[in-house]
């Protein structure tokens, strides 16, 4: 999982717990509609059924919740990504990337928000850091690199550069197949996975 998240306080209740993720789902469901710019507190409150204040509560602006929003889609995706992993059979270390290139693809498709949020980069290259100077998609990175190196059997440092590459590219392509159609191009997506499969294979042959 993720670090944990700078909510301002951390819901303790299931009440509070509860109001945070209407809060959230309401912060996907606007910037489904709107964009990251449209978007306010005030808006995200009015969505969520609650005062703004009890919004301030926990977040302090606009980026917090997305922030926080962002920690949840990178969560989900580790843990479908782990799951599938543990479930499904893979000749090649590589096969288990494109597994976790069809969850990537799935989330666009089918969570609110994330086609247009990705894992933050429209509102911050480092937005889910911690203050260590990292871009998002080596956040993703990394995590992907401990996960695939666990079911490979493989030591991390050997798939580190090249699935930090992979994920580059992969964010590269899916914005193109995503730009070409609303709901993902496949033709680019499959050629997109055809590229890195080539690439991943030389890189480290086991």
């Amino acid at each position: 999982m993720t670090s944990p998240t700078p909510l301002r306080r951390k819901p303790v209740q299931q009440r509070s717990t509860k109001r945070v993720e209407q809060m959230l789902e309401a912060c996907a469901a606007l910037i489904e509609e709107v964009g990251y710019d449209g978007v306010t507190t005030t808006l995200i409150a009015e969505r969520a059924g609650v005062a703004v204040g009890s919004l301030y509560q926990f977040f302090p602006d606009k980026r917090a919740v997305v922030r926080e929003l962002t920690r949840r889609n990178l969560d989900h995706f580790l843990k479908v990504v782990g799951e599938r992993f543990e479930t499904t059979y893979v000749d090649h270390w590589w096969d288990a990337v494109d597994l976790a290139i069809d969850i990537y693809v799935d989330m666009h498709r089918t969570i609110p928000g994330f086609s247009k949020l990705h894992f933050g980069d429209v509102v911050d290259l480092e937005l889910l850091d911690d203050g260590e100077g990292r871009h998002n998609n080596e956040v993703v990175a990394e995590h992907l690199t401990e996960i695939v190196a666990s079911k490979a059997g493989l030591p991390v440092e050997d798939l580190r550069l090249p699935i930090t590459i992979a994920v580059e590219a992969t964010d590269g392509i899916h914005k193109l197949a995503f730009r070409r159609d609303p709901s993902g191009d496949q033709t680019i997506i499959d050629e997109g996975k055809e590229l890195l499969r080539q690439y991943l294979s030389s890189k480290v042959g086991k």
